[in-house]
């Protein structure tokens, strides 16, 4: 393999659904009103994005996650670099109508490293399974039950619920247990589980790690 650089870029819930859709394997097209491509050349950049903008912003779900992902370094030259602020604040500039090329460079399946959210936050749908409480402040209670009741269809559970499972454990994670109808130990535990059975399924796509839940309005 050539040389590869490595990118970032700060997404919404929904443009996260669209690359969960691709098995992380591709940037969604853009819309008609979104004539340019964006991936930052920092992870500073894409994080303050994620964690200052994103949560606030309905049109993002209420939630920033930073993606990192490796691109075939020599395809990046033909890009002009774009800085639009800081000087941490440096963007590539790339056509929609090449998003498609871009795409078939990468080098790496599109990882989710960190996560941030609104108090508003709604998250994705669930599968109609077991943990399909579509409040993500329900979902755990329905995985700790799976959990202690059948170990094998808690496995089957996370496999099936994987795109759940990836934009939600960080949320499960910094939402007092409470809230989720949870002990502080009974919530620790099946968030442990969680992450037991994701690395053995999903080794190549690591959980985010999560920022703290930012209040409405805050």
């Amino acid at each position: 393999m050539g040389e590869v650089r490595n990118l970032f870029r700060p997404v919404g819930l929904l443009e996260l659904e669209r690359i969960l859709d691709s098995e992380c394997r591709a940037f969604p097209p853009r819309l008609p009103e979104q004539p340019i491509f964006y991936p930052v050349l920092n992870r500073e950049y894409a994080e303050q994005i994620a964690r200052d903008w994103n949560p606030s912003d309905a049109r993002s779900g209420h939630a920033g996650f930073v993606t990192d992902f490796e691109v075939e370094a020599s395809h990046l030259d033909r890009f002009e670099v774009k800085t639009v602020g800081a000087n941490r604040h440096q963007e590539l500039w790339i056509p929609a109508e090449e998003l498609g090329a871009f795409n078939a460079k990468l080098k790496s399946r599109i990882r989710v490293t960190q996560a941030f959210y609104g108090d508003a936050y709604l998250g994705p749908r669930p599968l109609p399974t077991v943990v399909r409480a579509a409040n993500p402040r329900e979902q755990l209670s329905l995985f700790h039950a799976s959990f202690e009741y059948n170990r094998f269809d808690f496995v089957l559970e996370v496999s099936a619920n994987w795109r759940l499972v990836l934009a939600n454990h960080a949320f499960w994670s910094v939402c007092p247990p409470e809230q989720q109808g949870l002990s502080v130990d009974a919530a620790r535990a099946v968030l442990s589980a969680i992450a037991v059975e994701w690395d053995r399924r999903f080794p190549d796509l690591p959980l985010p790690q999560a920022g703290a839940l930012k209040p409405a309005g805050g």
